[in-house]
């Protein structure tokens, strides 16, 4: 695991040495010590110490005398948490209006609740929505509104508004078990999608980075070793999809994510390969009907998909359906705001 210095810290975030050294005095961040008394961070440590950075910007221009321990308390109240929670590495995004009224304002978002403003409670509500997107993506860039929060400012006679929205935190994972021919489809359309990907199948001769040069990981195990090993990093963003057809196979996939946190468990196959596999499930004691009701069984949406390329896009569909909890229709079929 790569290990910063204090000084390399600094550097990276922007930040003085003595705010770092505050935060963890503060028992913030808990960084090792070397032999010479030095402090070594980890990725996660630069997650946290990012994250009191964004919050220091937010409470900066109103509150100039707040220390850094000042400004994690304060915004632990905020929240109604303690600062054990404040460590839990918690997705955060930091958006900045850039350019037309306001420029330096700053909204602090994380899911299910803000801090700060742009200056105008509507264009709060919808950047603060937009940033929330590129959370579960893991993505910063540039927005633009008109001064309302209007998402198509180029219709407007207003000053446009721009603001960049930076998100700490690392992408989400989707990890794909069988190394078969809709996989290389996935991977593509998941990458697109900001998925850090993970393709895994026993078989060393399938399993190759020259089949699946788009995956970022290639593992050539079983799923029960993988689950065992890393199953702890998935949490309610990632997703496992499960493409093979192979008993051997599936069904201890199957009972490695049940095991996690994971938000989107699709299972590959027809609805008669699905009641078999229902049975060989319940032959390894998982008959419990909240277990069974997370598996997305035939995997993705009914699109009338056919080729692996199209089938990748159902699957994809349907993970963005799940967690935003929207139910798939035409929009043209709908009322309302196209954008909720």
């Amino acid at each position: 695991m790569q290990a910063y210095s204090t000084q390399e810290v600094a550097d990276l975030l922007e930040m003085r040495p003595a705010q770092i050294r505050a935060l963890v005095r503060a028992g913030f961040i808990r960084p090792e010590r070397t032999a010479g008394g030095h402090y070594r961070f980890s990725f996660q440590d630069l997650v946290l110490l990012r994250t009191a950075k964004a919050l220091s910007e937010v409470f900066a221009p109103s509150e100039e005398n707040l220390t850094m321990p000042d400004i994690v308390a304060k915004v632990a109240s905020h929240f109604g948490v303690d600062a054990d929670a404040l460590r839990a590495e918690r997705p955060v995004a930091l958006v900045t209006v850039i350019e037309g009224p306001h420029v330096g304002a700053k909204l602090l978002v994380e899911p299910g609740t803000t801090l700060g403003s742009l200056g105008d409670p509507e264009l709060d509500r919808v950047a603060a929505r937009d940033a929330l997107a590129e959370l579960e993506a893991g993505r910063s860039g540039v927005r633009h509104y008109g001064p309302g929060g209007q998402t198509t400012p180029e219709d407007l006679d207003a000053p446009l508004v721009r603001v960049f929205v930076e998100s700490w935190a690392p992408p989400p994972q989707m990890w794909i078990f069988g190394a078969v021919d809709f996989t290389a489809a996935l991977a593509r359309v998941a990458k697109i999608l900001g998925y850090r990907v993970t393709v895994c199948d026993a078989r060393e001769v399938f399993a190759t980075r020259r089949r699946f040069p788009m995956a970022d990981e290639v593992r050539v195990t079983w799923p029960g070793p993988m689950f065992d090993e890393r199953g702890h990093e998935l949490s309610p963003r990632d997703a496992v999809c499960i493409l093979t057809h192979d008993s051997k196979f599936d069904v201890p996939a199957v009972q490695g994510a049940l095991a996690t946190p994971v938000g989107y468990i699709g299972v590959m196959g027809s609805r008669t390969t699905h009641d078999h596999r229902l049975e060989r499930l319940a032959e390894a004691g998982v008959t419990d009907p909240a277990d069974l009701a997370r598996l997305r069984s035939p995997i993705g949406l009914d699109l009338g998909a056919r080729t692996p390329e199209e089938t990748a896009i159902s699957i994809c569909a349907e993970i963005i359906a799940d967690r935003t909890g929207a139910r798939a229709r035409p929009l043209r079929d709908g009322t309302g705001p196209i954008h909720q």
